[in-house]
């Protein structure tokens, strides 16, 4: 009967993780869109169109109205909207994800190691795919003001794929390889062995990967990430902005580390059975 509540108790707080993440990477690429519908409008022939147009506005003393301008608030509005329940649903996933965490105490191992090995991979598939950061170059003109000269929004799979335009194969793989297929093969025979905690090969496969794991670019690609940001977000060209990819892969890390050592106190105790 304990596992059994256990067991529902996980899954609905497993759903309910994956349903806020599923929103905030949803927001995150809306807001990923807006901010690249508005920078398209940032350059030095459209400021100028906008300066003449908020001129005229203002000499028509309000017969003319500039519907460009207006639209433009409309696009900053719906961006900073965006960037917030990005923020807010991923926040909701990630106290949803220490809940699971912390029925450690109370639910038994193997569906404890199951359940937040299956967390770990949803975070893990969302961090992959999601804004990780968003870099824009701008430049002060005189007369125009800020002027946007490029905007790039970074993902793992994103920056993978242009490597592998770029020419890049090698590192393009080792990206995908080190920080992809590597902790979604670890994640998964995490929840394997849970199921099939007596097979010998479940057992190899979590010393295979255990190993293995040491080699994992994902802890590292958040590192660096974060570096990254310190050291442009400041900059007097460029700005660097977190998105929510990172707390996606964070949060992976994290969990992954815990899942990890809770499988090899399940396989010692099933040994000393």
């Amino acid at each position: 009967m304990k596992n059994i509540i256990s067991a529902i108790t996980m899954s609905i707080l497993l759903l309910f993780m994956g349903y806020f993440g599923w929103l905030s990477y949803n927001k995150a690429k809306e807001y990923e869109a807006t901010t690249l519908q508005i920078v398209q409008k940032m350059n030095a022939s459209d400021i100028a169109e906008q300066k003449a147009k908020n001129i005229l506005e203002e000499w028509s003393f309000g017969l003319y109205k500039n519907k460009d301008k207006i639209k433009l608030q409309k696009l900053n509005q719906q961006k900073n909207k965006a960037k917030v329940d990005a923020k807010k649903y991923i926040s909701y996933s990630v106290a949803l994800t220490v809940g699971m965490l912390a029925l450690y105490i109370v639910v038994p191992i193997r569906i404890f190691v199951f359940f937040n090995a299956l967390s770990a991979l949803v975070m893990l598939l969302y961090g992959i795919f999601a804004p990780i950061m968003m870099v824009t170059i701008h430049k002060q003109v005189e007369h125009f003001g800020d002027i946007i000269l490029s905007l790039e929004s970074k993902s793992v799979i994103s920056s993978a794929l242009k490597l592998y335009d770029k020419g890049d194969i090698i590192v393009a793989g080792v990206l995908l390889l080190f920080s992809v297929l590597i902790p979604l093969l670890k994640t998964i025979s995490m929840a394997f062995v849970s199921l099939f905690e007596y097979n010998s090969f479940a057992h190899g496969a979590i010393k295979f990967f255990k190993h293995l794991g040491k080699w994992s670019m994902v802890d590292v690609f958040v590192v660096s990430t974060f570096l990254v940001y310190l050291t442009t977000s400041s900059g007097d060209i460029s700005k660097a902005e977190l998105e929510v990819g990172i707390y996606f892969f964070l949060a992976y890390v994290i969990i992954s580390m815990i899942v990890s050592l809770s499988a090899d106190k399940m396989l010692h105790q099933r040994k000393k059975a």
